[in-house]
């Protein structure tokens, strides 16, 4: 299969006579990075593989409303996010714990998700992104494992390229603090 550019993809997109194959090809180039995306949010393989599916679903079903205002890339990315926080507020109901607390029951389902190969050191790492704000924790992971331009998170995020940057120095700082403590 031909591999086409973002643009192409658009206009595939919206022509009914290659939609089909066109989103087939957005699975195919986009679903590796969403679902990392979407992994380090829930951290549990099940539950990202679940997300990662439900982002393809709303994507299909909207793509009719997708307005070509943000790259392909970017819309998909809001959606996968909005989808995270929507578990997440889920999760934390379920496990009575507020927006403002520490998301440890993560910590928990990923030390129980036999997918995660990681050493203590990947895992100290998961508690201190885990104790930032979830916002925090957001442009924290977008930035630091991903390396996304803070113009595109602005784009997915809503939020401004100086808050973006900010948030992203407190929370390295939240993270460095966090791993010298105990040395």
């Amino acid at each position: 299969m031909r591999q086409y550019t973002e643009d192409e993809l658009v206009e595939r997109l919206r022509d009914p006579s290659t939609l089909r194959d066109a989103f087939a090809q957005v699975v195919s180039m986009y679903g590796e990075k969403l679902y990392w995306q979407i992994r380090k949010m829930v951290l549990n393989h099940e539950d990202a593989n679940d997300l990662l599916q439900n982002t393809f679903l709303k994507a299909w079903l909207n793509i009719g409303y997708f307005r070509g205002d943000a790259r392909l890339s970017t819309w998909l990315y809001k959606i996968a996010v909005n989808e995270c926080i929507t578990f997440l507020n889920r999760q934390r109901t379920l496990n009575n714990v507020s927006v403002n607390d520490t998301d440890v029951f993560l910590l928990e389902r990923l030390k129980g998700d036999e997918y995660f190969d990681g050493n203590a050191a990947q895992m100290k790492l998961q508690e201190a992104i885990l104790l930032l704000p979830e916002k925090q924790r957001l442009v924290f992971q977008m930035k630091y494992f991903d390396d996304m331009k803070y113009e595109d998170m602005s784009e997915i995020l809503g939020t401004s390229v100086g808050a973006l940057k900010a948030s992203y120095h407190h929370a390295v700082k939240k993270v460095e603090e966090f791993l010298v403590k105990d040395i």
